[in-house]
């Protein structure tokens, strides 16, 4: 009722200019590029892509539906490396190549939670020498993976800068040591090198 005109234009060409950029898909890890849509906007958009049957519970039953759906996709693309479904996460050719990185080599981390569990069964043990023992053994395991991961972040940071000096990097040395804390075969998405492979 009081609005002005213009800001009532303005917001419509918001909208346009968002749905516009939403067509095309973008590298997770690069900069937006537009303004971050008003509450307004951004609710608009939402209640149109999703088409309301006025059912409610066949809108929720739907929604369900689609979720599922693309939740299986995304376990699929897990296991298989499918890029197009992958969590955004997971999406991109720095992230790849650190997932390949991390996967051929072996790394003292991964081995954390077996040597844990056998350290904790020694640990209870009621001998002071076994348990002095597990002591000295948590110290070296856990001064391994430090001295393991300072040299995984030096050698990963190197090749990034090689492979790919104009792209966005931001994480992805963390994510390669998070991958790192996780047995092989448990890693998602699936290695796709085998050991010693250059990636």
């Amino acid at each position: 009722m009081f609005g002005s005109r213009s800001s009532k234009e303005e917001k419509a060409a918001a909208t346009d200019k968002v749905s516009a950029d939403l067509s095309q898909p973008r590298d997770p890890q690069a900069p937006k590029g537009r303004p971050t849509p008003k509450r307004a906007v951004a609710q608009s958009q939402r209640k149109a892509v999703v088409a309301s049957t006025g059912n409610r519970k066949e809108d929720v039953k739907r929604a369900r539906e689609r979720r599922r759906a693309e939740m299986a996709k995304q376990r699929e693309a897990l296991a298989n490396g499918d890029e197009r479904y992958l969590p955004t996460r997971d999406k991109g050719p720095v992230r790849r190549f650190v997932r390949d990185f991390v996967d051929s080599r072996f790394s003292v981390a991964e081995m954390f939670l077996p040597l844990a569990v056998a350290i904790l069964v020694l640990s209870m043990v009621r001998q002071p020498t076994i348990q002095n023992i597990a002591l000295l053994l948590w110290l070296g395991v856990i001064v391994l993976i430090v001295l393991d991961s300072i040299g995984l972040v030096f050698r990963l940071r190197k090749a990034l800068n090689e492979r790919f000096p104009n792209e966005p990097r931001r994480g992805a040395v963390a994510y390669g040591l998070m991958r790192t804390l996780q047995m092989r075969r448990l890693r998602l998405p699936k290695p796709q090198v085998k050991r010693g492979e250059r990636p």
